[in-house]
């Protein structure tokens, strides 16, 4: 494989240059994602150490302990967190009902929705993992690529309608999971974890096999013939791909490695795609050279094409990223530091066929789908808010009975809701009673601040937390509607929360972002919009949140002075930095 790394930002070396980093020695020599892990599997230790722990991530799981109950001289509260791999959000009836039973009976009893449409489970032994993952193999799903230096989770919008290009999305977000699921790995993962039990493997449909087939061919070809696409040493960094309809933006489009927006004819066949590169959310706080960056549009491509190009990008970036720098490996950088003339030249080496200019597409909005809509002639799906994803307690075992009682499918959202699906015409009003009885009595109309709002887990498991997200959020949506009442605005703000830089929530495109910068600390983003099409910009370092209402109420009286036509976004926007920082109390 003809992999490139660079030594500085913006300073191309050859990979015959530079030695390679620790960490893809590691990968290189785990034997396609299973040493050290298989060996520390079998020992009867409640961690696994740095080696094993990073394999682990390639298996869907990340070793943590819980903060909250370290105690000085003692044993760590060891545990693994497990995330699935679920393109589109989709989780059938069996799999719902064996993670339901999982975190019951080996997890810390909760199921949580994650910002890429899968379920994240928490509070594992590592005695129990074997247990657990070899269940949701068995349960027809998967792990594999969840996390690592990888593909992850394909996302497109969760919501099954039969009209319009919403299948032609779901299915090609299936296809590009299919195509891009590592094949060498996949191997390792089954026997590590179902005893060698390969009937497991993923079955691609014929487009995919013939595609992956010209993984083997040309500058596609990493050299690997058991993986031919990825190479031993995988990609430098993860990799994030959704698939949308025009004027959706449900999927948050211009975050992901590649995006891509469906074109369909009346009958609903693919006809082709506008495809954007490059974006991504992840930064490190006091490292300038590190940044969030939204997608640059690459153009459109014929239906014919499209898993090719998929590939080719991949390809790309596993020979051009950053392989000595991890801060700087991800495609946004390469893009940024070459610029995007340079990436369609380069991509013409694994893609020979036509880009074309990009298809008019629709002003897009943040679609979530809560509340009844019919999905075809006799079925109905409904959506329900849930605030950070959390499933816990008597709604879980109450939406766990649905499920089973009706055969209800779950789809999962970007913004970390839950649709129940595929319920039928007869069965609606018993189902939307026992909704009500959940506390779901109008899940078409949440709370106006709570509808879009999301956060990242944080404290007390993420290994990378600074302060809290998840378990505040909650706290500091009524502390901001409160102060929205006062003012007497009665219009909606887009806020995102994290207990860190890395973005896990995208607080990047939030109108009002908090990211964790120190103990009860916070950046402020300001200036993202509703529908997640501009990236917010930096104000304050480190807010004491204490000081939420009064840091933004001059700039919320002026929204509403100004008569309150543009979201909260596009005043901030409007104002400019200069006058936003005046605004701002302390600065």
């Amino acid at each position: 494989m003809a992999a490139t790394g660079q030594s500085t930002a913006g300073q191309p070396a050859t990979a015959s240059d530079l030695p390679p980093t620790k960490f893809e020695l590691l990968k290189a020599a785990s034997g396609h994602l299973k040493e050290p892990l298989a060996t520390e599997l079998e020992n009867d230790k409640p961690f696994f150490t740095d080696g094993a722990v990073q394999i682990l991530k390639f298996h869907g799981s990340y070793q943590q302990d819980n903060r909250d109950n370290r105690q000085k001289g003692r044993e760590k509260d060891w545990q693994m967190m497990l995330r699935l791999r679920s393109p589109a959000g989709r989780i059938p009836v069996p799999l719902y009902l064996a993670m339901d039973d999982l975190s019951n009976n080996l997890g810390n009893g909760t199921l949580r929705v994650t910002t890429r449409q899968a379920f994240q489970m928490h509070g594992i032994a590592k005695a129990d993992l074997r247990e657990v993952i070899g269940t949701i193999v068995r349960a027809l799903g998967s792990t594999l690529a969840a996390c690592g230096d990888i593909n992850r989770n394909v996302m497109a919008p969760a919501a099954p309608f039969e009209k319009g290009g919403y299948p032609a999305a779901r299915r090609l977000a299936d296809q590009i999971a299919d195509l891009l699921s590592p094949e060498a790995a996949e191997g390792s993962y089954l026997d590590l974890w179902v005893e060698g039990d390969h009937s497991y493997r993923f079955k691609p449909d014929k487009p995919v096999r013939e595609a992956r087939e010209r993984q083997r061919e040309g500058a596609l070809f990493s050299g690997d013939a058991s993986e031919p696409l990825y190479g031993g040493t995988y990609l430098p960094r993860k990799f994030k791909v959704a698939v949308t309809v025009p004027g959706d933006n449900s999927v948050d489009l211009l975050t992901q490695d590649i995006g891509l927006v469906v074109f369909t004819d009346p009958s609903g066949r693919l006809r082709g795609c506008n495809a954007y590169v490059g974006g991504g959310m992840g930064r490190t706080h006091n490292k300038d050279e590190t940044f969030a960056r939204t997608a640059d549009p690459l153009g459109y491509v014929a239906a014919e094409h499209v898993l090719d190009l998929v590939q080719a990008i991949a390809a790309l970036q596993r020979d051009h990223g950053d392989r000595q720098v991890r801060r700087h490996a991800r495609m946004k950088y390469l893009i940024h530091d070459r610029g995007i003339a340079w990436f369609k030249q380069e991509l013409k080496r694994y893609f020979p066929y036509p880009i074309r200019g990009l298809q008019n597409e629709p002003t897009p909005r943040l679609a979530d789908y809560l509340g009844w809509h019919r999905q075809s002639a006799n079925l109905w799906f409904v959506g329900l808010p849930l605030l950070c994803g959390r499933l816990e307690g008597e709604r879980k075992q109450g939406l766990r009975k649905l499920v089973e009682t009706y055969q209800l499918e779950v789809r999962l959202t970007p913004n970390q809701d839950l649709l129940l699906c595929n319920i039928g015409t007869p069965q609606r009003s018993s189902v939307r009673s026992a909704l009500a009885e959940l506390g779901f009595q109008a899940p078409e109309a949440p709370d106006l601040l709570a509808r879009h709002a999301i956060a990242c887990p944080a404290l007390p498991t993420c290994g990378l937390a600074i302060t809290e997200s998840e378990r505040i959020l909650p706290e500091v949506l009524d502390r901001l509607d409160a102060l929205l009442r006062r003012l007497e605005i009665e219009k909606p703000v887009l806020v995102r929360m994290t207990g860190c830089p890395n973005g896990c929530a995208r607080p990047y495109m939030a109108e009002i972002g908090l990211v964790g910068s120190g103990v009860e600390q916070y950046q402020l983003w300001l200036g993202g919009t509703p529908n997640l099409t501009r990236l917010a910009s930096p104000f304050l370092e480190r807010m004491p949140l204490a000081e939420l209402e009064s840091t933004l109420e001059p700039l919320l009286r002026g929204w509403k002075a100004a008569g309150g036509r543009r979201s909260f976004g596009e005043h901030v926007a409007q104002l400019g930095d200069v006058a936003v920082r005046e605004a701002l109390v302390g600065c």
